[in-house]
């Protein structure tokens, strides 16, 4: 039993051995994608963006001269699921980086774990927590916040005509996030509330929300909501019929909604942020995503956001000259705002940071200028459903 036990010792610190080789010869990321759930019209894209970006830097000899290697979880639109994926590539994989994160619901899920490990976590979520959060200066995100979507939706909801707009949110820290800074908003600009309506999902009928918002007389509803109860909810209005306007995200009214209730979409509002479109780096970061996805990135504007978030941690871990969070985080923000030469790739921003330069790196996804809360203000698409097709109708810097 002792020549047993000390032949398994001596294989388990063997293993351990081999895995700190590997960690000082590689820099270890996880990629946390929706590639089933809600989130699911979504997050195999954006995996497919992260691979992209991770093979582009690899081809360029990696960082530091390490490689950077790729962990894959899903997180299934699920907070718990979630956490058990971030625990696994925190404490098995050793990853120094969690990227990817969709929904308001997974990432506050999740950033407890990954600040208690010193990771950089990176998320296109919009809670509005995520801006005051204590975090060591450790979690970012390449999306806009719930509290900027609140000003957008006011700003469509004016620029409509509408005076009277009632809320259905969600239940969750994204939903209720976007009603209420619409609420804000929209009352700051003279408009009145009729009604807060907050829901759970996973219902198969809103009736009974759907007849309280109505009651108010509202001419307009605005939604913090999924695909999946925002299909549900659309029908319904359809089968009362109600013809009101509707205000939502674009992950909530997306082109398999319209393809999945036909004429119970049209002409409802999505708003979504636009990819940087019209910049070399959008141009770069499209054709190479065409060819690994036969996708259009305007379709997944999330697919933008993950890359850029790959292309800014090389970069800031080439100007910090260290793969270790707690050095390189200091430079996050340096190598993606001004003062510095723009540069629109990895390959570029490396040339300029070995030449001993600094760099602003220009996202596809938006300027990527970090404030001091981690937060950006990416440009954003005002989408309707006219017969039968999204159409993007309008365009808004906020």
């Amino acid at each position: 039993m002792k020549k047993a036990f000390a032949v398994a010792l001596s294989a388990a610190l063997m293993t351990v051995s081999i895995t700190q080789a590997q960690q000082a010869t590689e820099v270890r990321i996880g990629a946390l994608n929706p590639l089933t759930g809600s989130g699911s019209p979504y997050g195999p894209g954006m995996q497919q963006a992260i691979k992209l970006a991770v093979s582009q830097i690899n081809l360029r000899g990696g960082v530091m001269g390490k490689k950077i290697r790729l962990f894959t979880e899903d997180t299934a639109t699920d907070p718990e699921t979630a956490v058990r994926a971030a625990k696994k590539l925190l404490d098995v994989n050793k990853v120094q980086a969690v990227l990817g994160t969709w929904s308001s619901g997974v990432t506050m899920a999740v950033v407890p774990l990954t600040i208690k490990a010193g990771a950089i976590e990176m998320s296109v979520s919009g809670a509005p927590q995520l801006t005051t959060l204590v975090d060591d200066d450790l979690v970012y995100r390449t999306q806009a916040s719930n509290t900027l979507f609140g000003e957008v939706f006011a700003e469509v909801a004016k620029r409509n005509g509408f005076k009277r707009a009632a809320t259905l949110a969600f239940n969750n820290p994204s939903g209720i996030g976007n009603t209420t800074e619409f609420a804000k908003q929209f009352k700051a600009d003279g408009g009145t509330i009729t009604s807060t309506v907050v829901y759970d999902g996973g219902r198969a009928s809103y009736r009974t929300e759907i007849e309280k918002t109505l009651s108010a007389k509202p001419d307009v509803i605005v939604m913090g909501s999924y695909l999946a109860d925002t299909t549900i909810i659309l029908k319904e209005l359809y089968q009362l019929g109600e013809n009101i306007p509707v205000i939502a995200p674009a992950w909530a009214i997306n082109p398999e909604l319209v393809k999945a209730i036909g004429p119970a979409a049209e002409g409802a509002l999505a708003v979504d942020a636009l990819p940087n479109l019209g910049s070399k780096s959008y141009d770069f970061f499209k054709n190479a995503y065409q060819k690994v996805s036969k996708s259009d990135p305007v379709t997944n504007p999330y697919a933008a956001m993950v890359y850029d978030q790959v292309i800014v941690l090389a970069l800031a871990m080439e100007a910090a000259k260290s793969t270790d969070p707690k050095v390189y985080k200091n430079k996050i923000r340096d190598v993606s705002a001004a003062p510095g030469k723009l540069v629109y790739s990895y390959t570029e921003g490396l040339k300029e940071l070995r030449a001993g330069r600094d760099i602003n790196y220009e996202g596809a996804s938006s300027g990527i200028d970090f404030d001091k809360a981690g937060d950006v203000r990416p440009n954003f698409g005002i989408f309707q459903v006219k017969k039968g097709l999204l159409v993007l109708t309008g365009q808004f810097k906020p």
